[in-house]
């Protein structure tokens, strides 16, 4: 059961297939500073982990950083046995510069099988959680202006991943759903809290896309909304989400595709 009682998405359950032996999830996060950032996505891994384990999915389960914390992700990768396969899992909400440059970067060259997966989003599993949070903030799907605030990135395709996200969840609630964003892409969230005061005949509610509490949740706080849903890993929470843990659990699985002999032979 997820956090709110739902079904994964069909095909989100991954049966035994050929992988090379001994295969390792990396789970790499941005890194916070923030202590109960830490403890959050330390728990969501523990989950995964312990999933992962039960499905008979993956020999390790480790957790490293693209930024902020140790260990990072050449010191994650070393520490692994060796010939140990890794199937380093971004725990990011979209594809940008750590993907696409830091990761690329860090398993280049490697003495060992090794492959990056997707990024966590554009997935419907993560509308259905984001709509749970306006659930849980009480909002008026009615009357108030909806804003999906993202961190920003300046990598282009970051960018369209949340654009993407945001018109799902427009789809989904049959709706307008702006994107905004904290840091290098526009419009800003400040900016479109500002345009949205001088339309809405309800609140101004900001949709957090963000992963867990830290130095961003808090930018969206002070951004002068009436409302600001909580990250998708809540603040004080002693379980995650299920859908987050099991979209992890499908982008182990396509990278462990991507390192089948088979996979390999056809390229």
């Amino acid at each position: 059961m997820s956090e709110r009682g739902l079904a994964p998405e069909r095909g989100s359950m991954p049966g035994p297939q050929r992988r090379p032996p001994r295969t390792a999830l990396l789970a790499v996060s941005h890194g916070t500073s923030n202590p109960e950032g830490q403890r959050l996505v330390a728990q969501l891994v523990q989950q995964v982990r312990d999933a992962a384990a039960k499905r008979g999915l993956a020999d390790l389960v480790r957790l490293g950083h693209v930024d902020v914390q140790q260990p990072d992700v050449p010191a994650s990768l070393a520490a692994l046995s060796e010939g140990m396969a890794a199937v380093v899992v971004p725990l990011l909400l979209s594809a940008g510069f750590h993907v696409n440059v830091d990761l690329k970067r860090d398993t280049a060259e490697l003495n060992r099988p090794a492959t990056i997966s997707g990024a966590l989003g554009p997935d419907d599993r993560l509308v259905e959680l984001i709509i749970h949070r306006l659930e849980q903030a009480g909002v008026d799907l009615g009357r108030d202006e909806l804003i999906f605030a993202a961190a920003g990135s300046s990598d282009s395709s970051a960018v369209r991943d949340c654009q993407e996200m945001a018109a799902r969840i427009q789809a989904r609630l049959d709706r307008p759903v702006q994107d905004a964003y904290l840091s290098f892409a526009k419009p800003s969230v400040k900016t479109a809290v500002a345009q949205a005061r001088t339309t809405t005949q309800g609140r101004v509610v900001l949709i957090s896309y963000l992963l867990a509490p830290g130095y961003f949740q808090k930018l969206l706080e002070r951004a002068g909304a009436d409302v600001v849903t909580r990250s998708l890993l809540p603040q004080d929470s002693t379980q995650a989400p299920t859908e987050l843990v099991e979209i992890i659990l499908d982008r182990f699985a396509a990278g462990l595709a991507e390192l089948t002999p088979t996979a390999h032979a056809a390229r």
